[in-house]
């Protein structure tokens, strides 16, 4: 089997579709669930050896937050017990290893962005799980960069921005949530920095290290509702719902089975030091870019 620098999982999600689009086929080897099943992490061993990756990125994950409170061994293969395979092999081969987590690892009660020093305190399996794979990438002492990132939307895949336009062609009110703040970030953008930083480690090994990525900025669930179906209206999208028509609810009116912590903005500053960059993109642009492409799809879907 050829060797390639690269080994990337989880192609079919948003992160892996928008990564395997920037990687070159002589880069990588690009796989999915299929060919790399991280739900059986007795078999990623012999998958690795037969590429010998130089570097291994990994976006794939159990992401189905609400589903894993039921599901927690799942979510544990997938999350831990699979992200050990791969660090304890990247540590022997002395491959590096990148790695997407979540804000869920916080529990939302600071009043101000997280910090990669911040503790950790999840409340949910899924949030427990990603700060599980987080410490057993350490452990391994492999040489590795953890991205923590934030509302990953996408053009690929389910997602907030695609639930919403989904409900507004089809209903005239809608609740959404106001009390949890965040930064909607964009696979388009996690990707474009992975490719960054790995410019940088080309050139220079770049040491271990946990990084804040998300857009700047900050709004809530129903903010990013509202902003989602004005951007829709303006670009002439036949809705039902009008902006003025969602409500604003507490999260206590829409209860799920895992709590999602209140205040998810990341503090990115240590990122944008190692990038050399003033701010990231606003949570707004991506957000922005993603809903065009969706409805220019739309609109070459109905010419057709």
């Amino acid at each position: 089997m050829e060797s390639k620098p690269v080994l990337l999982t989880g192609i079919s999600g948003q992160v892996g579709f928008e990564l395997h689009s920037l990687l070159s086929g002589s880069q990588a080897v690009a796989l999915s669930r299929t060919d790399f099943d991280l739900s059986r992490p007795e078999t990623l061993t012999a998958m690795l050896d037969a590429h010998q990756p130089r570097i291994i990125i990994n976006p794939a994950a159990y992401t189905a937050v609400d589903k894993a409170e039921s599901e927690p061994e799942l979510a544990r293969l997938v999350n831990v017990d699979s992200v050990e395979v791969m660090a304890s092999w990247a540590q022997r081969h002395q491959a590096l290893m990148i790695h997407y987590s979540t804000d869920y690892v916080f529990d939302g009660t600071r009043d101000r962005p997280y910090l990669e020093t911040d503790s950790t305190h999840p409340l949910s399996v899924y949030g427990r799980t990603k700060c599980q794979g987080e410490v057993a990438i350490r452990q391994s002492g492999c040489r590795h960069i953890i991205l923590r990132t934030s509302w990953v939307a996408g053009i690929h895949g389910n997602n907030f921005i695609k639930t919403i336009l989904r409900l507004a062609q089809s209903r005239d009110s809608l609740k959404v949530v106001a009390d949890q703040e965040g930064a909607p970030t964009s696979a388009a953008l996690i990707a474009k920095v992975t490719m960054d930083l790995l410019a940088l480690d080309h050139a220079n090994p770049l040491d271990s290290e946990t990084y804040h990525l998300s857009a700047s900025g900050w709004t809530t669930w129903y903010d990013y509702a509202c902003h989602i179906v004005r951007r829709a209206w303006d670009a002439g999208m036949e809705l039902k719902l009008r902006p003025e028509s969602i409500a604003a609810i507490a999260s206590e009116a829409y209860p799920v089975p895992a709590p999602r912590p209140r205040n998810s903005r990341l503090n990115g500053e240590r990122l944008q030091r190692r990038l050399g960059l003033a701010c990231m993109p606003t949570w707004q642009e991506g957000v922005d870019a993603i809903i065009d492409n969706i409805l220019s799809q739309s609109s070459h879907g109905a010419d057709t």
